[in-house]
């Protein structure tokens, strides 16, 4: 398995992690036997860097996560994520606390549904607009020196607050969505990271599966798929992000891969100092998402992707407005 490094701390990780989140909720009915054997064939086969958060199935999926790799704790770089805060009784309704005695609290609760000693990197999954990034990171470096947690990272945060943030501790990655359909790193994000020394981790690396080629009418998302109610999954929008997405079939054709491979490919050549975490519950899909590591992309077939998809040709919003308001702040 290719390796590569987060941040300037030596974070060695896996070059393409395994994002959890679909093996608790949002993307459809679970198999959880499948999706255990999953977690292990990753672990299996190198992925060393899971990721989960305190808010996925509000609670479950770090329980889920924990029991899956007891006897594997050694083999796995751990990631999980605090801040999200939903609701028991509607898990609909979610706001954002990064106050210290809630990093605390959370991160308390999340070592015990994990049942391990140490997280190994530790994000704040929103950034709190009602606390200032330095008591929340200040918090969060007081578990680093009790030995709670190893790394810190942020999510979705924008340069500014990154750069106020390592300006009390050291981050090791910052975790944003990038993918050729959500390429708003680019503007500054990633140029920043690189200045401070800051690993990218990039979430939706796959569009949310759009990019795979695998959905084409919106009846093939379940009632239960959170992405019905996502802007680029609805009418027109989904009708022109089919157009874009024919591109990376056609692309992926002259390349010998899949589309989900081409798509996993062209984030892997951003930059070696980003790992994509795209989230599968099943074997079959993780076996292709790995085969990405074998697609190389020559100069040429950066510029011809760049010219079929730029910047900004996705159509409708990556969240609906409200959750909007929650990113790069």
């Amino acid at each position: 398995m290719q390796q590569r490094q987060l941040g300037r701390a030596g974070l060695m990780v896996s070059a393409l992690g395994l994002g959890c989140m679909g093996m608790s909720e949002f993307y459809g009915s679970i198999d959880e036997t499948e999706a255990v054997a999953t977690l292990h064939h990753a672990l299996d086969l190198g992925i060393t860097l899971l990721d989960t958060a305190d808010m996925y199935g509000i609670g479950h999926n770090e329980e889920f996560i924990g029991k899956a790799i007891r006897d594997r704790r050694a083999s796995v770089v751990l990631a999980t994520k605090f801040g999200i805060v939903r609701s028991r009784t509607d898990a609909t309704v979610r706001g954002i606390n990064g106050r210290p005695e809630y990093v605390r609290s959370a991160c308390e609760a999340s070592l015990k549904r994990l049942g391990i000693e140490v997280i190994d990197l530790y994000y704040q999954h929103r950034v709190d607009p009602n606390t200032p990034i330095e008591e929340t990171v200040g918090a969060m470096a007081d578990l680093v020196e009790e030995g709670k947690v190893r790394f810190l990272g942020l999510s979705e945060a924008s340069s500014s607050t990154l750069r106020r943030a390592c300006a009390i501790h050291p981050i090791t990655a910052l975790q944003s969505e990038y993918s050729l359909w959500s390429r708003d790193p680019e503007d500054d994000l990633l140029a920043t990271c690189r200045e401070l020394g800051v690993g990218f981790v990039a979430y939706s690396p796959l569009g949310r599966g759009f990019l795979t080629g695998q959905i084409r009418r919106f009846e093939d998302l379940a009632p239960d798929d959170y992405r019905r109610h996502s802007p680029r999954f609805q009418g027109e929008n989904f009708q022109r992000n089919l157009e874009l997405v024919q591109h990376i079939v056609q692309l992926a054709a002259q390349k010998g891969c899949t589309p989900g491979q081409l798509a996993l490919a062209w984030v892997l050549a951003q930059g070696d100092d980003i790992v994509p975490i795209p989230g599968t519950k099943r074997r079959s899909y993780l076996e292709e998402n790995l085969a990405a590591l074998e697609v190389k992309l020559t100069t040429a077939d950066l510029s011809e992707i760049n010219t079929l998809v730029p910047p900004g040709t996705a159509s409708g919003t990556r969240y609906p407005a409200p959750m909007m308001q929650a990113t790069n702040r």
